[in-house]
Protein backbone atom coordinates (compact mmCIF):
# COMPACT_ATOMS: atom_id res chain seq x y z
CA UNK A 1 0.00 0.00 0.00
CA UNK A 2 1.37 3.82 -0.74
CA UNK A 3 1.29 5.80 1.77
CA UNK A 4 0.77 9.75 0.69
CA UNK A 5 0.39 12.33 2.57
CA UNK A 6 -3.55 12.63 2.93
CA UNK A 7 -2.94 9.30 4.21
CA UNK A 8 -0.89 10.82 7.11
CA UNK A 9 -3.42 13.19 7.53
CA UNK A 10 -6.52 11.36 7.59
CA UNK A 11 -4.57 8.83 10.35
CA UNK A 12 -3.66 12.14 12.44
CA UNK A 13 -7.22 13.36 12.43
CA UNK A 14 -8.62 10.04 13.54
CA UNK A 15 -6.17 10.27 16.11
CA UNK A 16 -7.18 13.43 17.50
CA UNK A 17 -10.40 12.87 17.22
CA UNK A 18 -10.76 9.70 19.48
CA UNK A 19 -9.65 11.55 22.63
CA UNK A 20 -12.91 13.42 22.68
CA UNK A 21 -13.35 15.24 26.11
CA UNK A 22 -17.28 15.26 27.49
CA UNK A 23 -18.33 17.90 29.48
CA UNK A 24 -21.99 16.86 30.19
CA UNK A 25 -22.99 14.68 33.06
CA UNK A 26 -23.51 10.69 32.05
CA UNK A 27 -27.31 10.68 31.83
CA UNK A 28 -30.07 8.38 29.61
CA UNK A 29 -32.39 10.18 26.64
CA UNK A 30 -35.65 8.81 26.23
CA UNK A 31 -37.08 8.31 22.46
CA UNK A 32 -40.30 6.96 21.56
CA UNK A 33 -41.03 3.59 20.65
CA UNK A 34 -37.29 2.73 21.21
CA UNK A 35 -36.67 -0.50 22.89
CA UNK A 36 -33.64 -0.33 24.99
CA UNK A 37 -31.97 -4.12 24.15
CA UNK A 38 -30.44 -6.43 26.54
CA UNK A 39 -26.67 -6.99 27.07
CA UNK A 40 -24.66 -9.88 27.91
CA UNK A 41 -20.66 -9.57 27.57
CA UNK A 42 -19.53 -13.21 28.60
CA UNK A 43 -15.13 -12.63 28.97
CA UNK A 44 -13.47 -15.62 28.92
CA UNK A 45 -9.89 -15.60 30.87
CA UNK A 46 -6.48 -17.02 29.15
CA UNK A 47 -8.27 -17.64 25.89
CA UNK A 48 -6.11 -18.24 22.80
CA UNK A 49 -7.63 -16.52 19.24
CA UNK A 50 -7.22 -20.26 18.20
CA UNK A 51 -9.33 -22.02 20.40
CA UNK A 52 -12.33 -20.62 18.74
CA UNK A 53 -13.51 -23.50 15.87
CA UNK A 54 -14.83 -20.64 13.27
CA UNK A 55 -11.00 -18.84 13.16
CA UNK A 56 -9.48 -21.86 12.31
CA UNK A 57 -11.63 -24.08 10.07
CA UNK A 58 -10.76 -26.87 12.09
CA UNK A 59 -12.22 -30.02 10.99
CA UNK A 60 -12.88 -31.32 14.81
CA UNK A 61 -13.57 -27.66 16.64
CA UNK A 62 -13.91 -27.95 20.43
CA UNK A 63 -16.43 -25.01 20.32
CA UNK A 64 -19.74 -25.71 18.49
CA UNK A 65 -22.14 -23.12 20.29
CA UNK A 66 -19.54 -20.28 19.91
CA UNK A 67 -19.34 -21.16 16.22
CA UNK A 68 -23.14 -21.25 15.56
CA UNK A 69 -23.76 -18.03 17.69
CA UNK A 70 -20.53 -16.99 14.93
CA UNK A 71 -22.83 -18.28 11.74
CA UNK A 72 -26.08 -16.23 13.07
CA UNK A 73 -23.94 -13.11 13.59
CA UNK A 74 -20.80 -11.70 13.33
CA UNK A 75 -17.02 -12.42 13.78
CA UNK A 76 -14.66 -9.80 15.02
CA UNK A 77 -11.09 -11.57 13.61
CA UNK A 78 -8.98 -8.22 14.43
CA UNK A 79 -10.40 -7.77 17.86
CA UNK A 80 -8.07 -6.90 21.05
CA UNK A 81 -7.82 -6.79 24.76
CA UNK A 82 -7.17 -3.67 26.36
CA UNK A 83 -4.23 -5.49 28.16
CA UNK A 84 -2.58 -8.71 28.28
CA UNK A 85 -2.84 -9.61 31.92
CA UNK A 86 -6.03 -10.07 34.00
CA UNK A 87 -7.39 -6.93 36.05
CA UNK A 88 -6.03 -4.16 33.88
CA UNK A 89 -7.85 -5.47 31.11
CA UNK A 90 -11.19 -6.28 33.04
CA UNK A 91 -10.84 -2.30 33.85
CA UNK A 92 -10.51 -1.11 30.28
CA UNK A 93 -13.22 -3.12 29.30
CA UNK A 94 -15.53 -1.78 31.77
CA UNK A 95 -14.15 1.90 32.20
CA UNK A 96 -13.47 2.27 27.96
CA UNK A 97 -9.78 3.79 29.65
CA UNK A 98 -6.57 2.62 29.55
CA UNK A 99 -4.71 1.52 32.49
CA UNK A 100 -2.30 4.87 31.89
CA UNK A 101 -6.02 6.74 32.28
CA UNK A 102 -8.14 4.21 34.80
CA UNK A 103 -4.76 3.59 36.70
CA UNK A 104 -5.25 -0.10 36.79
CA UNK A 105 -1.81 -0.95 35.94
CA UNK A 106 -1.47 -4.82 36.95
CA UNK A 107 -3.39 -7.56 39.12
CA UNK A 108 -4.84 -6.81 42.21
CA UNK A 109 -3.86 -9.65 44.98
CA UNK A 110 -6.22 -11.31 47.50
CA UNK A 111 -4.83 -8.90 50.13
CA UNK A 112 -5.06 -5.86 48.15
CA UNK A 113 -6.99 -3.10 50.15
CA UNK A 114 -7.58 -1.34 46.77
CA UNK A 115 -9.03 -1.77 43.52
CA UNK A 116 -10.29 -0.16 40.55
CA UNK A 117 -10.46 3.76 41.88
CA UNK A 118 -13.95 4.87 42.65
CA UNK A 119 -13.60 8.05 40.72
CA UNK A 120 -14.05 5.51 37.38
CA UNK A 121 -17.16 5.18 36.59
CA UNK A 122 -18.38 1.83 35.18
CA UNK A 123 -20.09 0.66 33.10
CA UNK A 124 -23.02 -0.68 34.82
CA UNK A 125 -23.07 2.57 36.81
CA UNK A 126 -23.74 4.21 33.26
CA UNK A 127 -26.42 1.75 32.62
CA UNK A 128 -28.40 1.76 36.03
CA UNK A 129 -28.85 5.17 35.10
CA UNK A 130 -30.33 3.80 31.92
CA UNK A 131 -32.92 1.82 34.02
CA UNK A 132 -30.97 -1.00 33.34
CA UNK A 133 -30.82 -4.32 35.67
CA UNK A 134 -27.47 -5.59 36.35
CA UNK A 135 -25.35 -8.34 37.09
CA UNK A 136 -22.05 -9.76 37.37
CA UNK A 137 -21.73 -14.16 37.38
CA UNK A 138 -17.98 -14.81 37.80
CA UNK A 139 -14.61 -13.64 38.56
CA UNK A 140 -14.21 -9.37 39.35
CA UNK A 141 -10.65 -9.10 40.36
CA UNK A 142 -10.93 -5.45 40.48
CA UNK A 143 -11.01 -5.20 44.17
CA UNK A 144 -13.01 -7.14 46.42
CA UNK A 145 -12.92 -4.87 50.01
CA UNK A 146 -15.49 -2.46 51.16
CA UNK A 147 -16.38 0.39 48.19
CA UNK A 148 -14.02 -1.16 45.71
CA UNK A 149 -16.50 -4.67 45.75
CA UNK A 150 -18.92 -5.09 42.64
CA UNK A 151 -21.93 -4.32 44.56
CA UNK A 152 -20.62 -1.02 45.27
CA UNK A 153 -19.58 -0.22 41.24
CA UNK A 154 -23.06 -0.57 40.39
CA UNK A 155 -24.12 -4.15 40.17
CA UNK A 156 -27.26 -4.93 41.56
CA UNK A 157 -26.02 -8.41 42.16
CA UNK A 158 -22.90 -10.60 42.24
CA UNK A 159 -22.05 -14.72 42.05
CA UNK A 160 -18.75 -15.61 41.55
CA UNK A 161 -15.48 -15.49 42.65
CA UNK A 162 -13.14 -12.34 43.70
CA UNK A 163 -10.29 -13.01 41.53
CA UNK A 164 -8.17 -15.64 39.05
CA UNK A 165 -9.28 -19.07 39.89
CA UNK A 166 -5.86 -20.00 40.66
CA UNK A 167 -5.69 -17.35 44.08
CA UNK A 168 -6.63 -20.08 46.63
CA UNK A 169 -6.68 -23.31 47.40
CA UNK A 170 -9.64 -25.67 46.61
CA UNK A 171 -10.42 -29.15 47.56
CA UNK A 172 -10.13 -30.73 43.86
CA UNK A 173 -7.26 -28.92 42.58
CA UNK A 174 -7.81 -29.47 39.06
CA UNK A 175 -4.94 -29.98 36.42
CA UNK A 176 -1.86 -27.01 36.72
CA UNK A 177 1.45 -26.66 36.35
CA UNK A 178 3.08 -27.21 38.81
CA UNK A 179 0.23 -29.25 39.85
CA UNK A 180 -1.36 -28.00 43.30
CA UNK A 181 -2.06 -29.47 46.72
CA UNK A 182 -5.35 -29.40 48.16
CA UNK A 183 -6.38 -27.12 50.68
CA UNK A 184 -5.27 -28.08 54.58
CA UNK A 185 -8.50 -29.78 56.20
CA UNK A 186 -7.22 -29.45 59.71
CA UNK A 187 -5.72 -25.77 61.75
CA UNK A 188 -1.95 -26.71 62.51
CA UNK A 189 -1.42 -28.70 59.32
CA UNK A 190 1.99 -28.08 57.29
CA UNK A 191 1.43 -26.33 53.95
CA UNK A 192 2.87 -28.55 51.70
CA UNK A 193 5.63 -26.69 49.10
CA UNK A 194 3.88 -23.79 46.89
CA UNK A 195 5.32 -24.15 43.57
CA UNK A 196 3.59 -21.20 42.46
CA UNK A 197 0.40 -22.83 44.19
CA UNK A 198 -1.87 -20.32 46.71
CA UNK A 199 -1.75 -23.38 49.79
CA UNK A 200 -3.12 -21.70 52.78
CA UNK A 201 -6.11 -19.64 51.61
CA UNK A 202 -8.85 -21.27 50.02
CA UNK A 203 -10.81 -19.59 47.27
CA UNK A 204 -14.03 -18.42 47.77
CA UNK A 205 -17.47 -18.19 45.98
CA UNK A 206 -19.67 -14.84 47.05
CA UNK A 207 -22.89 -13.85 46.55
CA UNK A 208 -23.43 -10.44 46.52
CA UNK A 209 -21.34 -9.67 50.02
CA UNK A 210 -21.68 -12.89 51.37
CA UNK A 211 -19.47 -16.02 51.51
CA UNK A 212 -21.20 -19.15 50.04
CA UNK A 213 -18.81 -21.62 50.23
CA UNK A 214 -14.60 -21.68 50.88
CA UNK A 215 -13.21 -23.39 49.39
CA UNK A 216 -15.55 -23.22 46.44
CA UNK A 217 -15.78 -26.24 44.39
CA UNK A 218 -14.52 -25.71 40.78
CA UNK A 219 -16.10 -28.55 39.29
CA UNK A 220 -19.55 -27.45 39.94
CA UNK A 221 -19.10 -23.73 38.95
CA UNK A 222 -19.92 -24.18 35.21
CA UNK A 223 -23.33 -24.93 36.07
CA UNK A 224 -23.85 -23.02 38.64
CA UNK A 225 -22.49 -19.85 36.17
CA UNK A 226 -25.49 -21.13 34.01
CA UNK A 227 -27.97 -21.71 36.66
CA UNK A 228 -27.62 -18.03 38.01
CA UNK A 229 -27.69 -16.03 34.58
CA UNK A 230 -30.67 -17.98 33.73
CA UNK A 231 -32.08 -16.71 37.41
CA UNK A 232 -30.79 -13.30 36.87
CA UNK A 233 -32.60 -13.21 33.64
CA UNK A 234 -35.83 -14.20 34.53
CA UNK A 235 -35.44 -11.87 37.82
CA UNK A 236 -35.36 -8.85 34.73
CA UNK A 237 -37.97 -10.06 32.60
CA UNK A 238 -40.30 -10.37 35.63
CA UNK A 239 -39.41 -6.63 36.79
CA UNK A 240 -39.67 -5.77 33.03
CA UNK A 241 -36.07 -4.30 32.72
CA UNK A 242 -33.91 -4.14 30.31
CA UNK A 243 -30.82 -5.85 31.60
CA UNK A 244 -27.09 -5.87 31.42
CA UNK A 245 -25.19 -8.67 32.29
CA UNK A 246 -21.34 -9.39 32.16
CA UNK A 247 -20.52 -13.19 32.99
CA UNK A 248 -16.64 -13.19 33.85
CA UNK A 249 -15.77 -17.16 32.78
CA UNK A 250 -13.01 -18.74 35.12
CA UNK A 251 -12.45 -20.86 31.38
CA UNK A 252 -9.83 -21.14 30.16
CA UNK A 253 -7.54 -19.91 33.22
CA UNK A 254 -5.47 -22.52 35.55
CA UNK A 255 -6.55 -24.77 37.50
CA UNK A 256 -8.56 -26.40 34.92
CA UNK A 257 -11.60 -27.61 36.42
CA UNK A 258 -13.95 -29.96 33.91
CA UNK A 259 -16.89 -31.75 35.19
CA UNK A 260 -15.38 -34.75 33.35
CA UNK A 261 -18.46 -34.73 30.77
CA UNK A 262 -15.69 -35.41 27.70
CA UNK A 263 -13.64 -37.75 28.94
CA UNK A 264 -12.09 -38.35 25.54
CA UNK A 265 -10.55 -35.24 24.97
CA UNK A 266 -7.10 -33.57 27.18
CA UNK A 267 -8.01 -31.74 29.75
CA UNK A 268 -7.88 -28.20 27.75
CA UNK A 269 -10.29 -29.75 25.18
CA UNK A 270 -12.81 -31.17 27.80
CA UNK A 271 -12.78 -27.76 29.30
CA UNK A 272 -13.10 -25.42 26.20
CA UNK A 273 -16.20 -27.80 25.18
CA UNK A 274 -17.38 -27.38 28.86
CA UNK A 275 -17.18 -23.38 28.59
CA UNK A 276 -18.65 -23.36 25.30
CA UNK A 277 -21.42 -25.49 26.98
CA UNK A 278 -22.00 -22.65 29.13
CA UNK A 279 -22.16 -19.89 26.42
CA UNK A 280 -24.21 -22.10 24.61
CA UNK A 281 -26.79 -22.16 27.55
CA UNK A 282 -26.51 -18.69 28.59
CA UNK A 283 -27.52 -17.72 24.70
CA UNK A 284 -30.80 -20.78 25.15
CA UNK A 285 -32.40 -18.28 27.48
CA UNK A 286 -32.26 -15.17 25.47
CA UNK A 287 -34.68 -13.59 23.15
CA UNK A 288 -34.27 -11.45 19.98
CA UNK A 289 -33.70 -8.11 21.96
CA UNK A 290 -30.43 -9.06 23.65
CA UNK A 291 -26.79 -8.71 22.54
CA UNK A 292 -24.18 -11.10 22.94
CA UNK A 293 -20.55 -10.01 22.88
CA UNK A 294 -18.09 -13.24 23.48
CA UNK A 295 -14.36 -11.88 23.71
CA UNK A 296 -11.42 -12.91 26.30
CA UNK A 297 -9.32 -10.87 28.41
CA UNK A 298 -5.71 -11.83 27.10
CA UNK A 299 -4.58 -14.46 25.04
CA UNK A 300 -3.23 -17.84 26.07
CA UNK A 301 -0.75 -18.47 29.33
CA UNK A 302 2.03 -20.16 27.10
CA UNK A 303 4.28 -21.64 30.33
CA UNK A 304 1.59 -23.63 31.51
CA UNK A 305 2.35 -26.18 28.54
CA UNK A 306 -0.61 -28.26 26.99
CA UNK A 307 -2.80 -26.84 29.76
CA UNK A 308 -2.98 -23.32 27.40
CA UNK A 309 -4.69 -22.28 24.54
CA UNK A 310 -3.95 -21.09 20.78
CA UNK A 311 -2.45 -18.07 19.52
CA UNK A 312 -3.70 -19.42 15.68
CA UNK A 313 -1.75 -17.78 13.48
CA UNK A 314 -0.32 -14.78 15.65
CA UNK A 315 2.92 -16.67 16.92
CA UNK A 316 5.21 -13.54 17.81
CA UNK A 317 8.04 -15.31 15.78
CA UNK A 318 10.58 -12.54 15.92
CA UNK A 319 9.71 -13.05 19.90
CA UNK A 320 9.91 -16.87 20.19
CA UNK A 321 13.05 -17.02 17.99
CA UNK A 322 15.03 -15.16 20.59
CA UNK A 323 13.22 -17.19 23.75
CA UNK A 324 10.45 -16.57 25.57
CA UNK A 325 6.74 -16.72 24.78
CA UNK A 326 4.31 -14.09 22.78
CA UNK A 327 1.31 -14.37 24.20
CA UNK A 328 -0.51 -13.56 27.64
CA UNK A 329 1.58 -10.74 29.69
CA UNK A 330 3.17 -9.20 26.05
CA UNK A 331 2.39 -7.05 23.30
CA UNK A 332 2.68 -9.26 21.11
CA UNK A 333 -0.46 -10.10 18.81
CA UNK A 334 -1.09 -13.51 20.83
CA UNK A 335 -0.85 -11.75 24.01
CA UNK A 336 -3.95 -9.65 23.33
CA UNK A 337 -5.75 -10.25 20.12
CA UNK A 338 -9.03 -12.57 21.47
CA UNK A 339 -11.46 -14.38 19.71
CA UNK A 340 -14.52 -12.45 19.40
CA UNK A 341 -18.06 -12.70 18.12
CA UNK A 342 -20.81 -10.24 18.31
CA UNK A 343 -24.80 -11.79 17.94
CA UNK A 344 -27.86 -9.69 17.54
CA UNK A 345 -30.76 -10.75 15.82
CA UNK A 346 -32.16 -8.67 13.03
CA UNK A 347 -29.29 -6.19 14.17
CA UNK A 348 -26.32 -8.16 12.93
CA UNK A 349 -26.27 -9.58 9.73
CA UNK A 350 -25.74 -13.17 10.23
CA UNK A 351 -22.29 -15.37 9.04
CA UNK A 352 -20.70 -12.21 8.74
CA UNK A 353 -17.06 -11.36 9.19
CA UNK A 354 -15.19 -7.77 10.08
CA UNK A 355 -12.01 -7.20 9.75
CA UNK A 356 -12.23 -3.71 11.36
CA UNK A 357 -9.35 -3.02 13.82
CA UNK A 358 -11.54 -3.00 17.35
CA UNK A 359 -10.84 -3.43 21.21
CA UNK A 360 -12.49 -4.34 24.13
CA UNK A 361 -12.26 -0.62 24.71
CA UNK A 362 -15.00 -0.26 22.30
CA UNK A 363 -17.43 -2.04 24.62
CA UNK A 364 -18.37 0.63 26.62
CA UNK A 365 -18.76 3.31 24.85
CA UNK A 366 -20.90 1.20 22.16
CA UNK A 367 -23.51 -0.20 24.85
CA UNK A 368 -24.23 3.23 26.13
CA UNK A 369 -24.66 4.35 22.70
CA UNK A 370 -26.91 1.57 22.16
CA UNK A 371 -28.53 2.43 25.38
CA UNK A 372 -29.28 5.95 24.58
CA UNK A 373 -27.14 6.86 27.38
CA UNK A 374 -23.93 9.37 27.52
CA UNK A 375 -20.50 9.13 28.54
CA UNK A 376 -19.31 9.85 31.76
CA UNK A 377 -17.89 13.85 32.35
CA UNK A 378 -14.96 15.72 32.12
CA UNK A 379 -12.27 12.42 30.94
CA UNK A 380 -11.81 11.23 27.93
CA UNK A 381 -11.91 7.55 26.69
CA UNK A 382 -9.93 5.63 24.75
CA UNK A 383 -12.44 3.57 22.89
CA UNK A 384 -15.19 4.60 20.79
CA UNK A 385 -18.96 3.59 19.41
CA UNK A 386 -18.57 1.01 17.01
CA UNK A 387 -22.32 -0.06 16.49
CA UNK A 388 -22.45 0.81 13.02
CA UNK A 389 -19.37 -1.67 12.56
CA UNK A 390 -21.43 -4.45 14.22
CA UNK A 391 -24.32 -3.66 12.00
CA UNK A 392 -22.57 -3.78 8.66
CA UNK A 393 -21.40 0.00 8.27
CA UNK A 394 -18.06 1.63 7.26
CA UNK A 395 -14.66 -0.08 8.08
CA UNK A 396 -12.12 2.23 9.71
CA UNK A 397 -8.79 1.37 8.24
CA UNK A 398 -7.43 4.25 9.98
CA UNK A 399 -7.85 3.07 13.78
CA UNK A 400 -5.09 3.44 16.01
CA UNK A 401 -4.66 1.26 19.36
CA UNK A 402 -2.32 1.19 22.13
CA UNK A 403 -1.04 -1.49 23.57
CA UNK A 404 0.53 -1.20 27.10
CA UNK A 405 3.39 -3.45 28.97
CA UNK A 406 1.86 -6.33 30.84
CA UNK A 407 4.46 -8.15 32.16
CA UNK A 408 7.01 -8.80 29.70
CA UNK A 409 9.90 -6.51 29.42
CA UNK A 410 10.18 -2.53 30.42
CA UNK A 411 7.16 -0.84 33.00
CA UNK A 412 3.95 -2.26 33.45
CA UNK A 413 1.26 -0.30 32.21
CA UNK A 414 3.40 1.67 29.71
CA UNK A 415 2.80 2.07 25.98
CA UNK A 416 5.31 0.17 24.30
CA UNK A 417 3.58 -0.89 21.22
CA UNK A 418 1.05 0.72 18.80
CA UNK A 419 -1.19 -0.12 16.19
CA UNK A 420 -1.62 2.53 12.97
CA UNK A 421 -3.99 0.38 10.51
CA UNK A 422 -1.72 -2.67 9.09
CA UNK A 423 1.22 -1.64 10.73
CA UNK A 424 2.47 -2.48 14.49
CA UNK A 425 5.11 -0.58 16.24
CA UNK A 426 7.64 -1.76 19.19
CA UNK A 427 9.07 0.63 21.28
CA UNK A 428 9.56 -2.39 23.90
CA UNK A 429 9.85 -5.97 22.60
CA UNK A 430 10.04 -8.60 25.37
CA UNK A 431 9.03 -12.61 26.41
CA UNK A 432 6.93 -13.78 28.76
CA UNK A 433 8.01 -17.63 31.01
CA UNK A 434 7.55 -20.09 27.96
CA UNK A 435 6.59 -23.77 28.09
CA UNK A 436 10.68 -24.34 27.77
CA UNK A 437 11.46 -22.30 30.86
CA UNK A 438 12.73 -19.42 28.43
CA UNK A 439 12.35 -15.89 28.86
CA UNK A 440 12.55 -13.14 26.37
CA UNK A 441 14.25 -9.97 28.38
CA UNK A 442 13.50 -7.14 27.25
CA UNK A 443 14.60 -5.00 24.56
CA UNK A 444 14.64 -1.26 23.93
CA UNK A 445 14.07 -0.13 20.34
CA UNK A 446 14.62 3.49 18.94
CA UNK A 447 13.69 3.93 16.51
CA UNK A 448 11.31 1.00 16.75
CA UNK A 449 10.62 -1.98 15.11
CA UNK A 450 7.63 -1.76 12.64
CA UNK A 451 6.00 -5.14 11.36
CA UNK A 452 3.38 -5.10 8.44
CA UNK A 453 0.37 -7.75 10.39
CA UNK A 454 -1.29 -7.68 6.49
CA UNK A 455 1.79 -9.34 5.19
CA UNK A 456 3.50 -11.07 8.22
CA UNK A 457 0.84 -11.57 11.16
CA UNK A 458 3.15 -13.85 12.43
CA UNK A 459 5.16 -10.68 13.29
CA UNK A 460 8.42 -12.51 12.49
CA UNK A 461 10.39 -9.90 10.28
CA UNK A 462 10.28 -5.89 10.91
CA UNK A 463 10.29 -3.76 7.96
CA UNK A 464 13.56 -2.37 7.04
CA UNK A 465 14.64 0.45 8.41
CA UNK A 466 16.23 1.98 4.91
CA UNK A 467 12.89 1.17 3.14
CA UNK A 468 11.35 4.16 2.37
CA UNK A 469 7.81 2.09 3.55
CA UNK A 470 9.34 2.54 7.20
CA UNK A 471 10.82 6.17 6.16
CA UNK A 472 7.33 7.63 5.47
CA UNK A 473 6.03 5.73 8.57
CA UNK A 474 8.22 6.73 11.61
CA UNK A 475 7.29 10.42 11.55
CA UNK A 476 2.86 9.27 11.85
CA UNK A 477 4.23 7.18 14.66
CA UNK A 478 6.18 9.97 16.57
CA UNK A 479 3.49 11.97 16.20
CA UNK A 480 0.86 9.71 17.32
CA UNK A 481 2.74 9.04 20.27
CA UNK A 482 2.95 12.36 21.13
CA UNK A 483 -0.94 12.83 20.35
CA UNK A 484 -1.44 10.07 23.44
CA UNK A 485 1.05 11.52 25.57
CA UNK A 486 -0.71 14.95 25.53
CA UNK A 487 -4.17 13.32 25.86
CA UNK A 488 -2.83 12.26 28.53
CA UNK A 489 -1.70 15.10 30.53
CA UNK A 490 -4.27 16.74 30.03
CA UNK A 491 -6.99 14.06 31.20
CA UNK A 492 -8.38 13.64 34.60
CA UNK A 493 -6.44 10.27 35.15
CA UNK A 494 -6.86 7.71 38.56
CA UNK A 495 -4.01 5.96 40.37
CA UNK A 496 -4.83 2.41 42.09
CA UNK A 497 -4.29 1.63 45.54
CA UNK A 498 -2.15 -1.41 45.24
CA UNK A 499 -1.09 -1.83 48.93
CA UNK A 500 -1.58 -5.11 50.84
CA UNK A 501 -2.85 -5.99 54.22
CA UNK A 502 -3.73 -9.71 55.07
CA UNK A 503 -6.80 -8.40 57.09
CA UNK A 504 -9.04 -7.70 54.07
CA UNK A 505 -8.24 -10.86 52.75
CA UNK A 506 -12.40 -13.08 51.73
CA UNK A 507 -12.79 -15.47 55.09
CA UNK A 508 -15.72 -16.98 56.36
CA UNK A 509 -13.91 -18.46 59.20
CA UNK A 510 -10.25 -17.56 60.27
CA UNK A 511 -10.16 -20.02 63.25
CA UNK A 512 -10.60 -22.51 60.80
CA UNK A 513 -7.84 -24.34 57.98
CA UNK A 514 -7.68 -22.26 55.41
CA UNK A 515 -10.65 -19.54 56.14
CA UNK A 516 -12.98 -22.86 55.85
CA UNK A 517 -16.32 -22.55 55.67
CA UNK A 518 -17.81 -25.25 57.66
Amino acid sequence: MALTSSYFRLVLASVCASFVWFSESCSCHEQNNYKQPNFIVILADDIGWGDLGANMAAEQSHTPHLDKLASEGLRLVDFHSAASTCSPSRASLLTGRLGIRNGVTHNFAATSVGGLPTNETTLAEVLKQCGYMTGLIGKWHLGHYGRFHPSQRGFDYYYGIPYSNDMGCTDCPGYNLPPCAPCPQHPGTPPRPAGGCHTELALPLMENSTILEQPVNLTSLSARYSQQAAAFIRNARYRGQPFFLYVALAHMHVPLSPARVYPEHGPYEESLREMDQLVGGIRAYTDSNTLIWFTGDNGPWAQKCHLAGSTGPFSGQWQTMQGGSSAKQTTWEGGHRVPTVVYWPGQIAPNSTSSALLSTLDIFPTLVTLAHGTLPANRRFDGKDVSEILRGGQQDTRRILYHPNSGAGGRIGNIEALRLGRYKAFYTTGGALACDGSIGLPQSHDPPLVFDLYSDPQEGAPLSQESEEYILLLPLIFKTMAILHDSIRTDNISSADYSQDPSVVPCCNPQHAACRCQ
